[in-house]
């Protein structure tokens, strides 16, 4: 520092490392050698001048809104603490301020002050006596803001700084182990309803500083976005930890240094609860953002909690309108799809990337397919597959029975967040906005198709739950999975298939054993969560007499695909072999009479015969239908009806 600015001149620039500097060159004397460590703390002495209470006064008013300061206040640290702490930032940023603690210390010490050497030269800031046991024992040295060496007699323990508290200090970095960079804000307009919703939140923590809240929200991204909108209104920033990776010791202290707001990430599972680490050192709110399930606590702290709402039709509509030019498809993608103000940003960014990539000005409704499973089903795992297929209007072969269930579970699929605003309190109470539909019939009657074609109806992915995958024999284990792909579903806003859900789903049995009772209790979770799930999931079965009685009653609709008669079979021969054929109207309408077969029996027969017509060159025959039936009635383990064989030779 230049020696023209005596330390009451009015225009304070000693720091606490110089006055420390300055009480340690008091403890060399006068003439004391030719070492530059001893010229270093006697330039330091004479910046102090000769009362170095009134110097430490003036220095901590300065300090006052540095970040010196702020963790000083915060922890209560007497004027010898806060002159260590000064010290030792000094060793870490100034070799000769290191070197000349070495001097001092010699042979004993390094270049790192000693407890010992620290009460010796900042007496003139202590209480007496006890200055060793209180810089050991104090609230410097337990918060973690001050290292302390673990082992060695008390006075010959070196203290130090934490690499993060330095760059803190120095005003250069706030980084710590667990800290992850928060995600960019939501660029398109924030809705007004999380607005409205988020002053009165703020407006609490103000006053409550020392409180745990909660924020759930299916999306991950809505949650991060809340929290550093709730640390601006409290004039901080939101700092987001891992809690799988935090180091805690000594967190506070950094949290109070650099001015944050702690935000901790971490899913719990069904059941859990997850103590929070406590923050010594640290005052203001705490936030944890957490998914539907699972809790946390801070013992230290009230809890409350926040559910995130999702934003408006007509909010989620001009978050499309950011990306889409289609007013009618924005305001349909506002009503029907269910997604989070993150969710939606995310998507239109896709969709933009897409639009571009494909030489397109503006996205339109492919590049809107595209992004939505670009950006989907992060975090499922193998726990769910994605089914792209794209079934047109025109595959579908439908009864006319058929065709209207399908249409109205279509339309209650549209409708499912509104449908109750007009109808009776009773209904509005426990109104849940998902949408639950069992699939029942024989193998190859269009379940999975119909799953597909409501998927490119509604323009959400569809993903077929891999049973095998999602269920364990640890106890626990199952319920954990179907947490997860649940909850990564009802985020993203996808439709899970559940393919013959009764090995899941199925009735409860007697208790014979402890095995009963897990089953059962696991059949009892999944009862419970599938009436809160906020999603559309659809279940396939051969027969609904294979569920459990309470859980029928939570389903909202339950279609039967029946084996298809004559002249659906007849339709399905057409849908399958297009053009690509030569087959005779009689000889199809024969197949449709006498060969009793499904859909996906049908495509499979269809699939033979292309192969046998493949390397002929030539389209399909009559013959090479015949064949693909022979090799289909073996696996179902019967004979190809004698009219279809009779009419082959006779061709």
């Amino acid at each position: 520092m230049p020696d023209d600015n005596p330390p009451n001149s009015g225009t304070i620039t000693l720091t606490m490392g110089d006055l420390a500097l300055g009480l340690m060159g008091s403890a060399v004397s006068p003439g004391g050698g030719d070492a530059p460590e001893a010229d270093y703390l006697g330039a330091a002495r004479g910046r102090i001048g000769q009362d170095p209470l009134s110097t430490f006064s003036e220095v901590a008013r300065a300090e006052l809104n540095r970040p010196l300061g702020r963790v000083a206040a915060a922890l209560s640290l007497s004027p010898m603490e806060q002159a260590a702490v000064g010290l030792a930032f000094a060793v870490e940023t100034d070799p000769m301020a290191g070197r000349a603690a070495a001097y001092l210390q010699s042979p004993v010490g390094g270049s790192r002050p000693t407890l010992g050497l620290l009460a010796r030269v900042l007496a003139p800031l202590g209480d007496g006596p006890g200055d060793l046991a209180a810089l050991a024992a104090g609230p410097a040295v337990r918060s973690g803001l001050l290292r302390l060496a673990e082992t060695g007699p008390i006075p010959e323990r070196a203290v130090w700084l934490s690499e993060a508290i330095t760059s803190c200090l120095a005003g250069v970095g706030t980084g710590w182990p667990g800290l992850i960079e928060m995600p960019r804000s939501i660029s398109a307009d924030w809705p007004g309803s999380l607005a409205e919703a988020l002053a009165p939140i703020a407006a609490g923590l103000r006053t409550e500083r020392e409180t745990l809240l909660v924020l759930r929200s299916l999306s991950r991204s809505d949650r991060t976005e809340i929290a550093a909108r709730l640390a601006r209104a409290l004039d901080r920033r939101a700092a987001l930890f891992d809690l799988e990776k935090i180091e805690t010791r000594g967190l506070g202290a950094f949290l109070a240094t650099a001015g944050l707001l702690p935000v901790f990430q971490t899913e719990v599972t069904p059941g859990e609860f997850r103590e929070l680490p406590e923050l010594p050192g640290y005052s203001g709110p705490v936030i944890a953002c957490l998914g539907p399930e699972g809790a946390v606590g801070q013992a230290s702290r009230g809890l409350t909690e926040w559910s995130l709402p999702l934003p408006r039709p007509d909010e989620r509509a001009r978050l499309w309108a950011s990306a889409f030019d289609d007013p009618a498809m924005c305001a349909d993608l506002g009503r029907e799809h269910l997604q989070s103000a993150g969710r939606i940003s995310e998507i239109c960014r896709y969709a933009r990337t897409e639009a571009v990539l494909h030489g397109k000005d503006v996205p339109d409704l492919d590049a809107l397919r595209a992004a939505i499973w670009w950006s989907d089903g992060g975090g499922l795992g193998a726990l769910a597959q994605p089914v792209k297929d794209v079934i047109p209007d025109d595959t579908m072969i439908m009864t006319p029975g058929l065709s209207r269930d399908l249409g109205h579970l279509l339309a209650r699929c549209r409708s499912r967040e509104k449908l109750t605003e007009t109808l009776g309190g009773a209904l509005q109470a426990r109104y849940k906005v998902g949408v639950r539909a069992l699939f029942v019939g024989p193998s190859g009657t269009g379940k999975t198709l119909a799953a597909s074609w409501l998927s490119g109806k509604l323009t959400l992915p569809l993903y077929r739950v891999d049973l095998a995958a999602v269920s364990s024999k640890y106890i626990g284990e199952t319920e954990k999975n179907l947490s997860v792909l649940l909850a990564k579903a009802e985020e993203q806003d996808l439709i899970l298939l559940f393919d013959e859900a009764d090995s899941l789903f199925g009735k409860r049995t007697d208790i014979s054993d402890s095995n009963d009772r897990f089953a059962n209790a696991q059949t009892n979770y999944l009862l419970q969560r599938i009436e809160t799930f906020s999603g559309i999931v659809l279940l396939t079965s051969n027969a609904k007499n294979r569920f459990d009685e309470a859980f029928t009653r939570r389903i909202d609709a339950i279609i039967d695909f029946n084996h298809p008669d004559a002249e659906e079979r007849l339709a399905l021969w057409y849908a399958h072999l297009g053009s690509g054929h030569l087959l005779a109207a009689e000889e199809l309408s024969r197949l449709a009479a006498f060969a009793d077969l499904t859909g996906g029996h049908i495509r499979n027969v269809v699939l033979m015969a292309a192969v046998l017509a493949h390397g002929t060159g030539e389209p399909i025959t009559y013959a090479q239908i015949l064949e693909g039936l022979r090799s289909e009635y073996r696996k179902l383990g019967l004979t190809v009806p004698s009219e279809l064989i009779l009419r082959g030779r006779a061709s």
